[in-house]
């Protein structure tokens, strides 16, 4: 198996999803889009995850590259069909892409949250062995606001209706973060654009309390990360 990453910021990578990589010796590439890495072949790889970043999907004329990796996640999906895995911008670029829409998220979903898996979810190979409820760290403005073709609602939260979806066989996406590791709140809230939505949600003392948070719940956050990582290796055909 050959995966390509798309990050957009140098600290949002795979995160925790790096060791279950290494642990099954599955060649990765990264291409840093923000720093003008060009898109590769795709034809060359067989999974393509696709991660956060401060930017939105709309800022096209700040960050041009976001066009080029439009095309490529719709050619990808589409085209290829190809398995793919989105983590919160990379789950509202995969509705952009696809020809659903994006929109601010009122009020801004900032915090250690909880999940609600569809019926449709229950079903749905990427959530196998996963609790119908689940506890994770969000931290979006933005969310999905018309779903993309043959696409369904895998989860849901109280304020934000797809915190989950899977377009055709393959696309998997999921608004909220899967990929923590001890150190991923710190290295996020040096991010300015994190911080200050941060702190505009929760207060001046944000930061650390997210991270307390996090901390709290780090051991069910790396449980929950191996077997939905199970599940996408499973569901897209390879051995984990």
């Amino acid at each position: 198996m050959r995966l390509l990453v798309f990050q957009h910021v140098e600290c949002e990578h795979p995160g925790i999803l790096r060791k279950f990589l290494a642990e099954d010796n599955v060649n990765w590439v990264a291409v840093e889009l923000d720093q003008g890495e060009p898109i590769p072949d795709l034809t060359q790889y067989d999974a393509l995850w696709v991660m956060g970043g401060p930017m939105d999907v709309w800022d096209t004329d700040e960050h041009p590259w976001l066009v080029e990796e439009k095309k490529a996640i719709r050619h990808w999906v589409k085209e290829l069909n190809r398995p793919y895995l989105g983590l919160c911008l990379g789950h509202q670029l995969l509705a952009d892409a696809l020809g659903g829409a994006c929109a601010l998220q009122t009020p801004p979903e900032i915090g250690i949250l909880n999940v609600q898996l569809t019926p449709s979810g229950i079903e749905d190979p990427i959530f196998a062995n996963m609790a119908k409820e689940q506890k994770c760290l969000q931290w979006h403005s933005v969310c999905v606001s018309e779903l993309p073709e043959d696409s369904v609602v895998l989860a849901s939260s109280d304020i934000c209706e797809v915190q989950a979806m899977r377009v055709g066989s393959h696309a998997w996406s999921m608004q909220y973060h899967i990929e923590l590791e001890p150190d991923t709140v710190s290295n996020w809230g040096e991010i300015p654009a994190y911080k200050n939505a941060l702190e505009a949600a929760l207060g001046p003392a944000g930061l650390s309390m997210m991270k307390e948070k996090s901390d709290e719940n780090m051991d069910g956050f790396l449980t929950s990360a191996r077997q939905l990582y199970r599940n996408f290796m499973s569901a897209s055909g390879f051995s984990s």
